[in-house]
């Protein structure tokens, strides 16, 4: 990056266990004059940044959000010019279904550099946190992330053939509310109605909860189980590895040398 232009730092918060953020990242977050995070952050990673960096919340959820995105892009661009290091911190990876790409692209028609620093994002992160595989030899040879949510709350309009395919796992982010609609269009499709499905909600988090059911269930077990977003769909035969290689115990999740910075911030 030039050192004659401003510039803002797009970095990936991971999907909440604050040891799961890249050495980057944290060493990013403390060298920050301004940060803005957003909602998917977690309470344990915002607890990271030092005092007396300014912490400039802009969370969006499904129908409420605090702060629009073009509200989001002119705000980054104003700190970027303030001659400030400014970190944007984004849950999970900012281009993996985080607009990051969108913002990047906003500061550098403004003349504003940009860096991106990857984050783990949910897929990975919270399939392993659940005991899933993405890929298993002979299982599955293919992964799709799909979003599950559309703007303005339309109608998903996916190639819901293309992605009615066994040996592929199927990750939609974002799906709860039209899970419904994906267990219909993947069976109508051809996929299998007993194919094995997940829904792993909070996942990494010391709140992970876990619902392992098929695709023909999951939206009833989903309800009964009172799950709720952020949680991430995982569709495919590797999801049968779950109760077999569930490492995970979420209430064990004690974090020592990086607690013990955010105490100390």
């Amino acid at each position: 990056m030039s050192n004659n232009k401003p510039v803002v730092y797009l970095v990936g918060a991971g999907p909440g266990d604050p040891d799961l953020l890249t050495v980057k990242a944290l060493r990013l977050i403390n060298q920050a004059d301004v940060i803005g995070y957003d909602r998917l952050v977690s309470e344990p990673i915002v607890a990271l940044i030092p005092h007396g960096t300014q912490r400039v919340y802009v969370g969006k959820a499904p129908g409420k959000h605090h702060m629009g995105q073009d509200e989001i892009n002119s705000l980054l661009l104003k700190l970027a010019k303030s001659n400030r290091k400014v970190v944007r911190l984004k849950g999970g990876d900012p281009f993996i279904f985080g607009r990051g790409s969108e913002e990047a692209q906003y500061l550098v028609q403004h003349g504003v550099d940009f860096e991106y620093i990857p984050g783990i994002t949910a897929a990975a992160a919270c399939s392993a946190y659940a005991g899933i595989p993405l890929t298993h030899r002979g299982m599955a040879r293919s992964v799709r992330l799909i979003t599950g949510h559309c703007r303005a709350d339309q109608p998903l309009e996916l190639n819901w053939k293309s992605l009615a395919d066994k040996q592929t796992t199927l990750v939609f982010y974002m799906g709860i509310a039209n899970l419904s609609q994906l267990r219909e269009e993947l069976i109508k499709a051809g996929l299998d109605a007993s194919t094995p499905a997940a829904a792993v909600e909070n996942g990494t988090k010391s709140t992970q909860r876990r619902c392992i059911s098929t695709l023909d269930n999951l939206a009833t077990d989903i309800q009964a189980m009172s799950i709720r977003s952020p949680a991430l769909i995982i569709i495919g035969d590797v999801v049968s590895f779950a109760d077999e290689l569930n490492w995970f115990t979420p209430q064990s999740d004690i974090k020592d040398g990086i607690e013990q910075q955010a105490a100390e911030n």
